[in-house]
């Protein structure tokens, strides 16, 4: 049986950071993050734990980080335990595969969401509205309907067990400057583009996504996690079908589960049964292998 990391407690190194997923320490002048297996769904955070779904995503983002070089820099020093710092490295066994070694940056007060697809709260206020965070959309679209272009439906970045707000393109302009929030909208739709190219070459379809950028000196860089099942939408694209919710590799199973017993999305969390924690490993596991080619 895999034994699940729901937490870290390294004693002599200093804890900066718990978020929903990651445990984040600070080295003076580096980080070091650490994927747990914590989930997190409506942004409350699960009582019971994935096994192993923090090195999927370690995995995962390492896989697409290399892979948008070309389009920006990452925060990424080593993914190698044996690079880190003699402090981390006795707490190798914790770290092999579910931690980074990353630059410290200055993180932007936005989530940067970009849906290529209609899904989710786009789709519900695509229903009631007729448009995502200001943007208006075309009339008689389905849900899971691929939208004419990719759009930009930022939204806040709210403290753990508080819901993210969508807001629209002037806010963001507003919180952290109109060249700034030009250029992590422009990033952002370049990754996305980029990332559904190969994911569809994998049979995967991201339906949307959200990534996090970070300044370091002058230069912005993508941080924290890019293209996973914690913070995107796969969908197989062998079964898509418009219309209608779809089969996934991501964590909208939990949702869906969550929903069906009438959860009401507020702290505390309920536990969850051992077919649910399976079967959102396997999902996770099924991301990984098919766009990665890897297993654990």
């Amino acid at each position: 049986m895999v034994q699940a990391v729901c937490e870290t407690d390294f004693g002599d190194i200093k804890l900066l950071k718990r978020g929903k997923v990651r445990d984040i320490y600070d080295l003076g002048d580096k980080l070091l993050m650490i994927a747990t297996d914590r989930i997190s769904a409506f942004d409350v955070v699960m009582p019971d734990p994935i096994p192993d779904k923090g090195k999927i995503l370690s995995k995962i983002s390492l896989f697409w980080f290399e892979a948008i070089k070309p389009l920006v820099q990452n925060h990424v020093i080593s993914g190698n335990v044996a690079e880190y710092p003699a402090e981390c490295r006795k707490y190798s066994e914790v770290l092999d595969g579910r931690s980074m070694l990353v630059k410290k940056a200055e993180p932007l007060p936005v989530e940067c969401v970009v849906r290529g697809y209609l899904s989710g709260s786009g789709w519900s206020s695509y229903q009631e509205h007729g448009e995502v965070c200001g943007i208006r959309l075309p009339k008689g679209l389905q849900e899971s309907d691929k939208l004419p272009e990719p759009v930009f439906t930022p939204s806040t970045k709210e403290e753990v067990g508080t819901h993210d707000i969508n807001i629209d393109f002037d806010e963001t302009v507003k919180r952290i400057g109109r060249k700034l929030a030009e250029r992590v909208k422009e990033l952002s739709i370049e990754i996305y583009i980029r990332g559904s190219e190969l994911a569809a070459q994998k049979g995967i379809i991201i339906a949307d996504t959200k990534f996090e950028f970070g300044i370091v000196g002058n230069e912005i860089i993508i941080i924290d996690e890019v293209l996973t099942p914690d913070s995107s939408r796969f969908w197989p694209k062998d079964s898509y079908k418009p219309g209608g919710p779809q089969l996934s590799f991501d964590k909208q199973y939990l949702r869906d589960y969550l929903t069906s017993i009438k959860w009401n999305r507020k702290p505390p969390a309920p536990s969850l049964p051992k077919d649910v924690i399976d079967n959102t490993r396997s999902k996770y596991m099924e991301a990984l292998k098919r766009l990665t080619g890897a297993e654990l």
